[in-house]
């Protein structure tokens, strides 16, 4: 009865003419208009999402492109409808949708580079921790970044990257393994205020490429983000680490600076300002890396300056509830590279 009823008012809506309450196809759908307009609008200024309530803003940056899925629901209410100003809104919002993230769609090589960056979170609840480190090792990078290393699984990841890696640093539950020597390495301190217990997820090294070329490397996992019904989406922790970790790029002197870790948020996130104000990065939106059963988000960042991110890419999934990013870099000085 419902279905019979919602066809005969189907009926009475005509792309011409006026329906039974005297509206054109032009008059009706102003609330759709409306939704559709409003989406266009944060698609191309995500920031005048306000953060307050419940930092609305910050969690509306990290599933941005999602926002496709309501223009294609607001495009089929506009056919239903039958309304022309509707649709107009509509393809209007598509239209945005595709300028914005239609580039990352598009198929694109590589190219040139000189250094491939494995970053990946291994999960301290992997099961199988040597499976992973083949995973990674199958990609051939020069740089393999981890987080959430456990004591129980250290000793697998050095077996299997000892032989080709026989560069490595541990810091915490972070770790570098290098082709090429390690000069120095330190702690970097990220760790907000109130974090309890023994927590050190940060880490400096510098790269020696070749003899008159080092790149200073950063490895960081910033502290993860929470949905609490009193406080919406909680990043206090997670931008006040950023925002050390942002000083401490800011004070490097670096010529070349690559920055890989979990950073529990998009580069579209205004709570990563710190870091993505100072430094350069890909425009891949769709290579999610979390979670592993059914991705929805790249929080798994690989950022440079100095140099240029020409291609990222996830891998295939491991042991881990985030899959592993591999980029391919740059270097801004040509005499840089394998020697």
């Amino acid at each position: 009865m419902a279905a019979r009823r919602f066809r005969d008012r189907f009926r009475r809506r005509p792309w011409r003419g006026r329906d039974e309450d005297g509206r054109t196809a032009w008059t009706r759908g102003r609330i759709t208009v409306a939704f559709s307009l409003l989406v266009a609008l944060v698609l191309l200024f995500p920031s005048l999402v306000p953060g307050t309530p419940g930092n609305v803003g910050g969690l509306t940056e990290n599933f941005l492109p999602w926002l496709g899925v309501p223009v294609v629901a607001l495009l089929a209410v506009a056919v239903v409808r039958r309304s022309a100003s509707a649709l107009t809104a509509g393809l209007a919002a598509t239209v945005v949708w595709c300028a914005v993230f239609g580039p990352s769609l598009v198929p694109r090589e590589p190219g040139a580079h000189d250094l491939t960056v494995v970053q990946h979170n291994v999960s301290d609840e992997n099961e199988d921790p040597a499976a992973t480190a083949r995973t990674l090792l199958a990609a051939d990078p020069d740089l393999i970044a981890l987080e959430e290393l456990t004591e129980h699984a250290l000793p697998a990841y050095e077996k299997t990257f000892r032989a080709r890696y026989p560069h490595h640093a541990i810091v915490g539950t972070i770790g570098l393994w290098s082709r090429y020597p390690l000069t120095e390495s330190a702690r970097a301190d990220i760790r907000p205020k109130g974090v309890p217990g023994d927590w050190n997820r940060g880490l400096r090294a510098t790269v020696r490429l070749a003899p008159r070329h080092d790149v200073a490397v950063y490895v960081a996992h910033l502290p993860s983000v929470r949905i609490r019904p009193a406080d919406g989406f909680d990043t206090r922790w997670r931008d006040e680490s950023a925002g050390l970790l942002g000083e401490k790029l800011a004070g490097d002197r670096s010529t070349t600076v690559i920055l890989a870790g979990d950073l529990n948020g998009t580069t579209r996130d205004r709570g990563l300002a710190p870091l993505t104000s100072q430094l350069d990065f890909p425009d891949e939106d769709f290579e999610f890396s979390w979670p592993t059963a059914f991705p929805v988000s790249r929080i798994d960042q690989v950022m440079t300056r100095g140099a240029t991110v020409t291609d990222i890419r996830t891998l295939r999934a491991t042991g881990s509830d985030h899959l592993p990013v591999m980029a391919r870099i740059k270097l801004e000085d040509e005499r840089a590279g394998r020697s």
